[in-house]
């Protein structure tokens, strides 16, 4: 990887037992853990540092298995932010470590939507969504910076 691991933010959920805690909580000690609500998410993002030059948003969806699921945009109110980040990269960062993700253009709903379009928002496109799977499916061999 080229560029400076301090540039980058890993967000995830609070919770024991969530596996976006787990993920980013591994993976780099530049990461923040959001409140499950929607105002508290919208302030504990208010509060980060605006210095940095990339987010992984790092959400749950129980409908995922074995594969991440790379979101496009977040949708709110009618408006679409879109991430601009080289998502396509970024999904082949992931197979080149055996882990399958596709890319989706449909918006999640509830607090990762949220949360993402407070992201997009704030670091103007410079971060992206990834849904992981929950506890119950989550690899250990997942835990890796060096995929990003």
């Amino acid at each position: 990887m080229t560029e400076n691991i301090k540039e980058i933010l890993f967000v995830g959920f609070k919770g024991k037992n969530n596996s976006s805690n787990i993920l980013v909580s591994s993976i780099s000690s530049r990461s923040c853990l959001l409140t499950n609500s929607f105002m508290g998410l919208k302030k504990d993002i208010e509060e980060l540092s605006p210095d940095y030059t990339k987010v992984y948003l790092f959400g749950v969806n129980k409908n995922l298995s074995d594969s991440f699921s790379i979101e496009c945009f977040a949708q709110k109110d009618g408006e679409k932010l879109k991430s601009k980040l080289d998502l396509k990269e970024l999904q082949e960062r992931f197979a080149s470590f055996m882990i399958r993700a596709d890319i989706s253009h449909t918006p999640s709903k509830y607090l990762c939507n949220e949360a993402y379009w407070y992201l997009l928002k704030k670091y103007k496109g410079n971060a992206v969504l990834i849904h992981i799977p929950t506890i119950k499916n989550f690899k250990e061999e997942w835990i890796s910076a060096e995929w990003l």
